[in-house]
């Protein structure tokens, strides 16, 4: 990531100042963040958020609002009780101007705290918005109702200085698509690293679906990954957050705490997700096939780690053994026969067949990342008896 410091025209006669911060390469697409408007654009909360979008191929201008950091005038009026102003929203759309003149117009709107709800009622003057994000927002005159795009609100129900029932306020007057995220245990200004890290990579993850289809192709970085590729990378949300690209999905994975920040599903979690989702799958086109009155399919799954000693059916006899526990549990008016043939047939998914089969994992460094050669002083020589 690197940051351009910029200033544009504000509304009247004030000049704003802002960060543009750009991934690696060809955005992916733009957003524009209103931050909390108590406080700068320096503050770690953006910063944070900013860099783990960037890590998303997502480029983010962030600004200080009014008498904040490095703009002009007086903040005593903008306290978190006052209305969002015309003047707020028409700051709002100059940002989106200055984007959209010299890089791409913005298809993610994020806000923070009263940015949210500025972002709220400036989204209808920005029809280019695919997505929009409130962060611990007051419900306030916004034109909610109105909003044409998808919403993602994501609020704190511990927050003491915007309470939560903002947050339902301002879903329950949106339209569908919406979204509600609950960040437990977070303040209003997300002061801890971890919830600011849990945000952001939440953030990029759910604003990734409203992007492909919908973002110019002057901002498109190169195309989603290719059917049965799988690509992962370290997304920088956290120590072990990690960014998964499945053709054109995108999911986050972490470890849980106390190792990781639980940001995602760990790397067993993903595994028995995918054992689940087969056997379900399998189910599901087995039924259907033999018209059999099956309604749906819970499969619930546990990893452990046992002693190969313990395991009657086992080949292995010493040393620990991995453990996969599958329980099904079939809703619909099926017989007794129907429902062992169908225990039997979740054996055959693909997956459970490929965890039982052998597996060869052909590991190669990608093209160009090869090591430099490493330069060491030539060891002393030590006499020692002649070779026979």
């Amino acid at each position: 990531m690197h940051t351009e410091k910029l200033h544009f025209a504000g509304s009247g006669a004030t000049e704003l100042a802002g960060r543009l911060d750009l991934p690696e390469g060809t955005p992916r697409a733009f957003a524009l963040f209103a931050h909390c408007f108590t406080s700068s654009a320096d503050e770690p909360a953006a910063a944070r958020i900013s860099e783990v979008l960037t890590e998303h191929g997502i480029a983010v201008l962030r600004f200080d609002s009014i008498g904040l950091g490095g703009s002009g005038e007086d903040c005593a009026d903008t306290s978190l009780g006052s209305e969002v102003t015309d003047s707020d929203v028409t700051d709002l759309v100059h940002a989106a101007g200055h984007l959209r003149a010299h890089h791409a117009a913005p298809s993610i709107l994020i806000g923070h705290s009263r940015g949210g709800a500025a972002v709220l009622a400036a989204s209808e003057h920005l029809p280019e918005t695919r997505a929009v994000i409130t962060i611990g927002a007051p419900a306030g005159t916004e034109r909610t109702h109105r909003l044409d795009t998808a919403l993602l609100v994501m609020h704190s129900p511990t927050d003491d200085t915007v309470g939560i029932d903002h947050a339902r306020q301002i879903f329950d007057a949106a339209r569908h698509p919406k979204s509600f995220l609950s960040l437990d245990g977070a303040d209003h200004l997300l002061t801890r690293p971890s919830d600011a890290s849990f945000v952001a990579s939440m953030l990029a993850t759910w604003a990734s679906r409203y992007l492909d289809e919908n973002t110019p192709a002057q901002v498109r970085t190169a195309p989603a990954s290719a059917e049965g590729v799988v690509e992962v990378s370290g997304n920088g949300a956290t120590r072990f957050g990690q960014r998964i690209t499945l053709g054109r999905h995108l999911i986050t994975a972490d470890e849980p705490a106390p190792v990781g920040d639980d940001t995602g599903p760990s790397p067993y979690d993903l595994l028995l997700a995918s054992l689940g989702a087969c056997t379900s799958m399998t189910l599901r086109m087995y039924a259907d096939r033999k018209q059999w009155p099956l309604e749906n399919v819970t499969v619930s799954l546990r990893h452990s780690r046992i002693h190969a000693a313990d395991c009657a059916d086992c080949e292995t006899r010493t040393g620990r053994l991995d453990k996969l526990e599958r329980v099904i549990h079939l809703a619909g008016d099926l017989d007794e026969q129907q429902r062992q043939r169908l225990l039997e047939i979740a054996d055959r998914c693909p997956v459970h067949r490929t965890l039982h089969s052998e597996i060869v994992v052909d590991t190669a460094l990608a093209a160009g990342d090869h090591a430099e050669p490493e330069t060491r002083d030539a060891p002393t020589a030590t006499p020692g008896p002649a070779p026979a």
